[in-house]
Parts: structure tokens; sequence; C-alpha cells
């Protein structure tokens, strides 16, 4: 939920942003400390058969009407190719280089004259209207009037807002400092797509088909603000129908990537969006081949572009953000933070888009769509969480994974290795143990006739005998550990008998056994193999405690998740992890004299038992050991 709602505050900043852009697109107004603003001026058709080198003059008699900052008049009326502009400068004497900026109009071709001499032209061939004025003016001390010239090839034409008088420094650091953070945003998330689309060889080929989307969303997205600032125009003026041509094509290629992106991320659990994403591709390759054809007949079927590429393709894109906040909403009612993710981020571009084009009606199309780009970065922002979610996800897993199989190769070694003694003890073992035990007997019987100080030479050899027994019995033990009589086992009861045995040595040790384990924990088992097993485990913790009066070795049992969970804990010397992964394995011991075969025993009657065991140490600080068996109940 941490992302969820750092992802709502960015959103809500990026709108606080797009309002304090709109307002300081509407502050050069209000700048008037340095400037004198021209509210008002008067505008006047000019028809389709009027001469291109028409001067002002001509026009002096003609009717004009009024328009102003408040109601600008843009919109073209039938039979006309564009319109003069009249309006009055007054006197620039104030300023040591004086200039004239228009902010926002509409236009292809600008002509600028002062009373009937042209001081100014600017003439573009695509169909690109949105446009600027600046120019720098001469010192006038009285007022002085002035017409602007323009031609357009749509259907739209004037200006929409004021006319900035001013030092012409400072009116230049304004013509671009409202567009100039479109073009750098644009550009730096084109280029970090760039970038990320270099990176993609470095990922598997299933995390580069969704990273290479997200490239080209990214990619595509930067295209499109950077191609929709006019300021682009201006510099780069005879690259328009070029960048024009990038507007286009990376519009046919955003939104079948963004299908194909949000697809992945669902799994194509979705079989209608799979499908409308494959047909939105086929629509978009339709539409490269009609821009093509557009194109190559001199741009002579624009009406026909127009329907397939704007009115038909805006239908699927709006028809395509209203399936994805639909399936984003299905799955986010399921939990899912990725749905809810993505949800919030497609729902701030479709709510940016529809104030975008709520505000451009409601202001008879004059209105300068932008809020679209914050939507849009939104999004964005959002596939990008999405997708390092996924990443970590997939890496988190790898890790897993990885575990698993190392302790699998580890179990699978082990195996092997306790294989081969069985085998080897099995074949042995039986073999051995009878000619030690006669050998024995006949020591013994040597013994009661031996000489006084030779008899504890027999004694040490007979000892030697026994300890060599025991050994041959553990080998025997862990070849066959088959349970010989399998029974109920009630773990309260048997740990009980445990500590019966078990407190005399601890106490001898200075240490002190505690034993709290829950009743009705049964299990299934062979009760003197399982005395034999956890006899063990206890005495290794009471061997290892420091013997001063302080040790303590705590033995609890619970039931965990149909399991029986019991555990034992020492205060002891403890052990590094390399020892704990050593446990279990033959004639590995901590002990001096030990071989490792008591706890190899313990492993294999644990197992016999449908049981696991597994260790946590700290060296200095103790051993717990941690046995699981399963309850009664769960054994078929």
């Amino acid at each position: 939920m941490k992302t969820v709602r750092l992802l709502t505050m960015i959103q809500f900043l990026a709108v606080l942003i797009s309002l304090f852009v709109t307002d300081s697109g509407q502050a050069y107004a209000a700048d008037a400390d340095a400037d004198d603003i021209i509210r008002k001026w008067q505008v006047q058709w000019i028809g389709k058969d009027v001469r291109a080198d028409e001067s002002p003059r001509t026009n002096t008699n003609g009717h004009w009407d009024k328009a102003s900052v408040d109601h600008p008049v843009t919109e073209v009326p039938s039979g006309a190719q564009g319109m003069w502009v009249r309006f009055s400068v007054p006197s620039t004497a104030a300023w040591q280089q004086p200039g004239m900026l228009v902010e926002r109009l509409f236009g292809h071709k600008l002509y600028v004259y002062k009373g009937n001499q042209l001081i100014y032209q600017s003439e573009r061939d695509f169909v690109f209207d949105s446009n600027k004025l600046l120019i720098p003016l001469g010192k006038y001390t009285e007022d002085t009037d002035f017409y602007i010239r323009i031609v357009t090839l749509s259907e739209r034409a004037g200006l929409i807002s004021g006319i900035q008088i001013g030092d012409f420094e400072q009116l230049s650091n304004r013509f671009v400092r409202k567009d100039l953070p479109d073009m750098l945003l644009g550009t730096s998330i084109a280029f970090l797509a760039l970038i990320m689309l270099i990176c993609s060889g470095y990922l598997n080929r299933k995390q580069r088909s969704i990273w290479v989307s997200l490239c080209l969303i990214a990619l595509t997205t930067g295209t499109l603000i950077v191609a929709y600032s006019p300021l682009t125009y201006i510099y780069f003026k005879e690259y328009g129908n070029v960048i024009l041509l990038l507007f286009d094509v990376s519009l046919f290629v955003l939104f079948p990537s963004l299908s194909y992106y949000i697809d992945q991320v669902f799994e194509g659990q979705y079989s209608f969006f799979s499908k409308f994403r494959r047909l939105q591709l086929y629509y978009s390759g339709f539409c490269f081949a009609v821009l093509i054809t557009y194109k190559f007949t001199g741009e002579r079927y624009y009406d026909l572009y127009v329907l397939f590429t704007n009115m038909i393709l805006g239908f699927i894109i709006l028809l395509q953000l209203l399936l994805i906040i639909y399936i984003s909403i299905r799955n986010a009612m399921k939990g899912s933070k990725v749905a809810i993710i993505l949800s919030l981020g497609i729902s701030g571009l479709a709510l940016s888009g529809v104030t975008d084009l709520t505000i451009y009606y409601l202001n008879a199309k004059r209105y300068e769509l932008f809020l679209w780009k914050f939507g849009v970065i939104g999004m964005i922002m959002a596939l990008v969480i999405i997708l390092a979610r996924r990443i970590s996800a997939d890496h988190a897993m790898l890790l897993t994974y990885s575990k698993e199989l190392e302790l699998y190769n580890h179990k699978l070694e082990r195996t092997e290795k306790l294989k081969i003694i069985s085998d080897l003890a099995a074949s042995v073992a039986h073999e051995v143990r009878n000619p030690l035990q006669v050998t024995r007997g006949f020591l013994q019987l040597l013994a009661h006739k031996a000489e006084e100080q030779n008899k504890s030479y027999f004694g040490m050899a007979i000892n030697e005998l026994d300890r060599a027994s025991a050994i041959i019995t553990d080998f025997l033990t862990f070849a066959k550990p088959e349970m010989e009589e399998v029974m109920l086992l009630d773990l309260n009861e048997e740990m009980r008998k445990i500590e019966a045995m078990m407190t005399p040595l601890a106490t001898m040790k200075g240490g002190t056994l505690q034993i709290s384990i829950h009743e009705k924990l049964p299990i299934l088992g062979n009760a003197s193999k399982f005395k034999q097993a956890f006899i063990n485990i206890i005495k290794n913790s009471i061997e290892a405690i420091d013997g001063d009066g302080a040790g303590l070795i705590e033995i609890s049992a619970y039931s965990d998740n149909r399991m029986a969970v019991i555990h034992i804990k020492d205060n002891g010397e403890g052990m590094e992890d390399e020892e704990i992964s050593k446990l279990g394995v033959p004639y590995f011991s901590t002990k001096t004299k030990g071989t490792g075969l008591g706890l190899m025993v313990t492993f294999r009657i644990i197992d016999v038992m449908h049981g696991t065991i597994e260790f946590h140490s700290v060296k200095g600080k103790g051993t717990e050991a941690i046995i699981r068996f399963p309850l009664v109940d769960l054994i078929a």
C-alpha cells in the first residue's frame, strides 16, 4: 500500500503542477510591472480570393470586429483563408530594446506590418497551426498602428493570448520559458527509453518482451510531448513535416504497446482483451498503410486520412482505456496491488484527457491541451512500478529456487553418502560384531585368572571392545532403521520418560532440564527408537553447556498446522554455520572422541518417522533443534 500511496501523491502533485503551469501561462498578463499588455484588438477576415501580397491599406475601409483576451475570435468562417489583426502599440521609448510577444496564436503564415511596411514574416507548409510570435520593435514616441496578417491551412486562425510589449530580451526568455519544459521532459523520457531499450539485451526472453513494450511506451510518449510543443516547430521549422510524421507514427505504436504490456502484466488471463490487442495491432498496421498512401499521393485524401487516423483511432483508444480500467478494477477488487497501481495510472491518464477535452470544447477549441502530458507521465510511472515489482518478484523467486536447489543437492549428496555407509554397515556389521563378542568373552575369562597388576589392562581392552560394539550397533541401527513395532505415541508421555532418564545427567553436568509439553499430541512411531533419537539430541545439548550451574536445556512441544513441533534449546557454546551444515555427516563431531554416528542415526530415525529436523545456532549463545512430526490423523 505504500507504493499505491506514493503513486497517488505523485499524481496529485502532477495536477498541482499542471494547474500552476496553467496559471503561469496566463500570468504574463498580470506581469505588468515592466510590460504593457494589449488585451484588445480588431480582426477582419481575409477571403480566399484575396491576393497574398495585399497590404493593410486595402482593408482600412473594411469591417473590423472586436476581439480580446477574454473573447478571442479564432474560428475561420467558410470562404476565408485567414484574418487581419489590427492594434495600436503605445510609446516604446521606455525600453532600451523594445519588442513584441504573442504567446499563443493559431496560424501557418504570419506577416507583421507597421502601418503598410512589412517588418516580419514567417511561413510554414505543415498542418500544425499552434504558433508563437516574437519580433523586435523600434522606439516610438507615440501610438503606432500594427497589423498582423494570419493565413491558415486549418479551421483556426487568430490570437488567443494578449500582445505583450516590453524589453526584447525579457520577452525572449518568456518566449522559450513556457514550452521549453515540454521539450526537455519529452526528450528526457525518450532518451531514457532508448537507454532502457539498449539494456534489454541483458534480460531473458520472457522479461525482454515486456521490457521492450515499456520502452516503446516511454519512447513514443516522449516523442508525442516534444512533437506537440509549438516551440519545436519554430526552432526546427524545416523538419516540421518529419516531426508531424513522427507524431503520427508514435501514436500508432504507443497504444498497441500499452495493450501488449497490460496483457503481459495480467498474463493473458482475459481472452477478450488479448483478442482486442491483436485487432488493435492490425488496425495500427492499417493506419501505417493509410499514412504512407496519404504521403505518397501528395496529401490529397486528407479527409479519409483524418477519418481513419483520427476519428476511428480515437474511438479505439477510448475503448482500450475503458477495457484497461475495467480489468484493472476487476483485479483490484481481488486485492491485487498491481491492479490497484495500474488502475490509478490509467485513471489519472483518463481523467487528465477528459479534463483537457472538456476545457477544449468549452473554450471553442481555443484551449491548448496539456494536462494529458501529466496523465501520461503518471501512467508511465505506474507501469515502471509494476515492472519493477515483477522483476523484484522474479528475482525473489529465483533466489528461492536457488536455495531450494542448493538444499536439494545437499540432501542428495548426504543421501548418497548415507546409502554407501548403509550398504557397508549392513554387509560388515554382523561379521565384525560376532568375533568381538567372542573376544570379549575370552578376555573376561582370562581377566579372572590374570595377576592383579594385569587386570586393569584386561578391563581397558573390554571397555574398548564395548565401545566398538556400540559403534557397530549404531551402524546397524542406521542400516536398518525400520520400526520393529509402530504404535500410537503420546508425545507428552514419551518426553516425560526421557526427562526422567536425562535429568540426572543434566544435574551431574551442572545444568537444568525444563520441559513444557502440550497435551494430546499423538504421533506414530516406535517408542525405543523415539527415545534413542531424542536422548542423542538432549545428550548433545547437555554436553554443550559450560557446567558452571547456569546451563539450561529447554524442551517444548506444541501443535502447529497439524504438525507436532518440538524445540530443544540450550545456552551452550553454540556452533558456526559451517558446523551446522555438516551435522549428520558420518565422522563429523564437535566432541573430541565423537564419531558423529549418533546424530546420523538420529536423523535416520526421524526421517523414518516422517519427521524433519533443523538446527539454529549462534556461537557462544547456544543451539536450538526444531523437530516436526505429522500428527496421527494426517497419516493415511
